[in-house]
This record gives structure tokens, C-alpha cells and sequence, in this order.
């Protein structure tokens, strides 16, 4: 199934090693899905996602804290990363019955405020995953 690419006249414009990083990211979420199907909660995806991206030798970290920074300083507000790959992909979980339109914009802001390009927003609650997964680049 195609997934849906969001900026998609940005594609080409990615570093190889990021489209690299994004294949191995659907490739995992596809897996994880396969295993454990839809209707669990965030969390379980979130544990057995990273978990899958460890096997395949990608460096990832859980629950990364997002400071805001403004005229020299810094605050921590809450925001957080679901899963930070490689240090250079986000991928934002969720395991809702709708996608709503601000989760996208909450990636879109992730992406800005840690200077990043690509980012995936991954909904499990689906039959096909592939209905789930959203390629966001800034």
C-alpha cells in the first residue's frame, strides 16, 4: 500500500541517509504491526517500535525532552518526542480510532523546534498500517 507523503515535492530534496532512516522506520512499523495488530495503547507500540529499531542496529531514544528556547533561554514546557531516531527522525505514536489535525501540526512543531527535516507520525489503531503512517518533512 502507498503511504501518504506529505511535502512531497521536498522528497527528493532529503538527504539519502534520511530516506534511508524513513524506509527502515516504515519497514519497522510495518512489522510491529503485523505482530501485534491494532487496539493496544501508545505505549506498547512505543516500547516494541524501539525495540525493533535496536534490532535493526538504529540508535533510538525514547521520550526526549523538547525545550523551547527564546532570547537566550530556555524552557522546559513538557514537550517530548515519542521516539528519536538516529538522532535526525522523529516519529510521533499514536493509537486512536481518528488522526486529528493538530498531531500533525505537533510533529510539524517538533521538527522546528529541534531543527529537524523529517518526521512520521505512526497511527496503529488501523487494519492497514499503511493507512496509518504520514511522512511529515519541514
Amino acid at each position: 500500500m502507498p503511504l501518504i507523503h506529505e511535502n512531497t515535492k521536498k522528497y527528493d530534496e532529503l538527504p539519502d541517509r534520511l530516506n534511508k532512516i524513513g524506509k527502515e522506520i516504515v519497514d519497522s512499523a510495518f512489522n510491529v504491526h503485523k505482530e501485534l495488530g491494532a487496539g493496544l495503547l501508545e505505549r506498547v507500540y512505543e516500547v516494541c517500535l524501539a525495540h525493533e529499531f535496536k534490532n535493526r542496529g538504529l540508535k533510538v531514544l525514547r521520550q526526549v525532552p523538547i525545550p523551547i528556547k527564546y532570547a537566550g533561554l530556555e524552557f522546559e514546557e513538557g514537550f517530548r518526542i515519542d521516539l528519536l531516531v538516529e538522532d535526525e527522525v522523529i516519529c510521533e505514536l499514536k493509537a486512536v480510532d481518528q488522526m486529528n489535525p493538530v498531531w500533525k501540526a505537533q510533529l510539524l512543531s517538533h521538527l522546528k523546534l529541534t531543527d529537524k527535516r523529517l518526521g512520521y507520525l505512526i497511527n496503529f489503531n488501523v487494519i492497514n498500517i499503511g493507512r496509518g503512517i504520514k511522512r511529515v518533512i519541514n
